[in-house]
């Protein structure tokens, strides 16, 4: 993921989990040791689109709705994949397969996030930071059928947010993914998150 979309990440994550909406771009830079022109940068579309609202001493996220969808607009998870192979077992067993210190993403996480899929799904998202030398050993390129595990790199910042990626993120991610069943996994995560796309 690019610098700017972690900074999105977590404006979205501290509204949706903490309810937390006003932030200072210094803090924002020094909690992720960004700069200000980098932190700035980030927020120059969505103020100029009404998602941010910034104040003399401060920004607030003044919709959500908006900056969700606008992160979802160009993020680029093909970017992010490493690694990707067929594995031919059921889903529940190539999860079980992951490497530990990965963080579930894609269906999987949505899968967490609503305790009871809308849909049955059968490719696997993960990041790792292990490079695909290693996740090769674990799981044998193949590229005969259509790959249904995909390793995407895992950025420094996401470790913090625990094994399956936040509401927000997930959202995102399957919002870029062109399976059928995608669909319903969006529509799902949009109730979720209902109030705050209102």
């Amino acid at each position: 993921m690019k610098k700017i979309e972690t900074i999105y990440h977590h404006l979205l994550f501290s509204a949706q989990a903490k309810g937390v909406y006003r932030h200072t771009q210094q803090t924002i830079a020094r909690q992720f040791d960004y700069s200000l022109s980098t932190v700035n940068l980030a927020l120059s579309v969505p103020t100029q689109i009404g998602a941010i609202r910034k104040e003399s001493k401060y920004f607030v996220v003044a919709d959500f709705k908006k900056l969700l969808y606008y992160w979802a607009s160009f993020r680029n998870l093909e970017k992010d994949i490493v690694y990707h192979t067929y594995i031919d077992l059921p889903v529940i067993e190539i999860e079980s397969l992951v490497p530990p210190h990965s963080i579930f993403g894609g269906y999987t996480a949505g899968k967490h996030i609503l305790k009871e899929p809308p849909a049955d799904y059968d490719k696997i998202y993960f990041y790792t930071a292990l490079p695909p030398v290693d996740l090769q050993k674990r799981f044998p390129f193949d590229n005969r059928r259509t790959a249904n595990v995909y390793a995407l790199k895992l950025p420094p910042t996401m470790a913090v947010y625990g094994a399956y990626t936040t509401l927000p993120q997930t959202f995102v991610d399957i919002w870029n993914l062109s399976d059928w069943y995608a669909h319903d996994f969006c529509q799902s995560l949009e109730e979720k998150m209902h109030g705050l796309l209102s």
